[in-house]
């Protein structure tokens, strides 16, 4: 049984875990946007302390490796690897879409439907993927832009339920009749926990000096409109 961290940053939400053979123990969450700096290292030590445990205790730290928010991702990252470099602990990197999948499937539970998590992108692009019932990945990861056409071809076979932050604009555009939206669906370290768990079990580790996030595309520095001298 393994006693693991799990750390979500990977959007607006703020989510950190405790999980014991993949189940639940500890867990604080903040849906306050731009709040990882602040809050990420403070939800970490509070749920250590309340559990009465140091970081050594840990058999691993699991981090939502992506894709996502570049800012968000590269703070879960860095702490994720400070906590292991620090108290010599494996990292594990868990896919933050096939965590919300996995949150969408045992909340929801529809059967014979298409699972596609959605991440809001840049304009009317969202990060996505598609899994079948049992978490196989139909369609990989990857970013796309929405329009009436972009999901046709599997919602012609089967209703596919969209969620997640970017489903929004999917909501907006597709009206097709296979065409299901899912509400409450977001990126938790509760979710994480569980695929983390796989992991760990399986010995799938990441070199702690060499990972990087999944960002998906490189990420884009928005100039000021209004010029500072």
């Amino acid at each position: 049984m393994a006693l693991l961290l799990n750390i979500e940053t990977a959007t607006p939400v703020c989510s950190v875990s405790l999980s014991k053979d993949g189940k639940i123990i500890d867990r604080r969450e903040s849906f306050d946007d731009r709040s990882h700096a602040s809050l990420l290292t403070v939800f970490i030590n509070e749920l250590l302390d309340s559990n009465h445990l140091q970081a050594s205790q840990l058999d691993a730290v699991s981090i939502s490796e992506g894709p996502g928010s570049y800012t968000g991702l590269r703070i879960g990252v860095s702490v994720a690897k400070g906590i292991c470099y620090a108290a010599g602990k494996p990292l594990i990197a868990v896919n933050t879409l096939k965590a919300m999948a996995l949150m969408a499937k045992e909340q929801h539970n529809n059967k014979g439907v298409v699972l596609c998590p959605q991440i809001d992108a840049r304009r009317m692009e969202v990060y996505a993927a598609l899994y079948d019932e049992q978490l196989n990945c139909i369609r990989p990861t990857q970013a796309d832009i929405v329009d009436e056409n972009t999901y046709l071809e599997f919602l012609n076979k089967q209703p596919v339920a969209f969620f997640g932050n970017g489903a929004d604009k999917c909501r907006n555009l597709i009206s097709h009749p296979n065409a299901l939206f899912l509400e409450d669906v977001y990126p938790s370290a509760s979710y994480t926990a569980v695929l983390a768990e796989a992991l760990f079990q399986e010995k799938v580790f990441k070199d702690v000096a060499y990972f990087e996030p999944f960002y998906l595309k490189d990420f884009v520095a928005t100039l000021p409109k209004r010029k500072i001298f």
